[in-house]
């Protein structure tokens, strides 16, 4: 960048997709389905999605540096970034009782399958493709979750479109043998970020 502001075409739409690559993976753990009324949305005032909220942003503002950083020696980094380094970086930023992560509907990284409490929220999302708000849920007594949508942007469809790149498209196989998020259109909803926030009982 010293010498020119020019990029290569190929890094330049790697460098665009990498904001869509934002907290690809983080580690899964089991937790038990929420009983039928906890399926529910409820708004357990500001407190919980603020602190929802405020959790998420140091993972994206971190991977988006690891990213950037990985995309100057080449895609196939950038891509390792997202299965490797991702997960480390969401259970270190994650609050003391907290955990985060991301999943989809159409899953590239199986490790983000949607954890029981999660299925009807984000199967809420892709039944209403106008709902755009977050959404808080009681897990259980102790435990509330929080999810915000992910929409596809224009820069996305470089590693989630329908005419990925051939060189990408290897990696990503190589990767991901599973992928099953290509074919996004802009402004389709491309997944969700979630956040488990401990509350007091009752």
């Amino acid at each position: 960048m010293r010498t020119s502001t020019r990029l290569h075409p190929f890094r330049s739409t790697l460098i665009l997709a990498a904001a869509c690559l934002l907290g690809a993976a983080c580690t899964s753990s089991e937790t038990p389905a929420p009983e039928t009324e906890s399926t529910t949305a409820t708004d357990p005032g500001p407190d919980v999605q603020q602190r929802a909220q405020d959790a998420l942003q140091p993972l994206k503002r971190r991977l988006m540096g690891e990213l950037t950083a990985a995309l100057s020696e080449g895609p196939v980094n950038a891509i390792e970034v997202c299965s490797v380094v991702a997960p480390d970086l969401a259970a270190q930023v994650a609050p003391e009782g907290m955990r985060i992560g991301r999943t989809s509907h159409r899953l590239r990284n199986p490790a983000n399958a949607p954890e029981p409490w999660m299925e009807p929220l984000l199967a809420a999302y892709v039944a209403d493709s106008a709902d755009r708000a977050p959404h808080t849920v009681r897990i259980d007594e102790r435990t509330m979750g929080y999810v915000e949508p992910i929409v596809a942007q224009e820069m996305c469809l470089a590693c989630h479109g329908k005419n990925v790149d051939a060189a990408v498209a290897t990696a990503l196989a190589e990767r991901y043998p599973e992928d099953q998020a290509t074919g996004f259109e802009a402004g389709e909803l491309r997944g969700m970020f979630w956040v488990t926030v401990p509350v007091e009982g009752g």
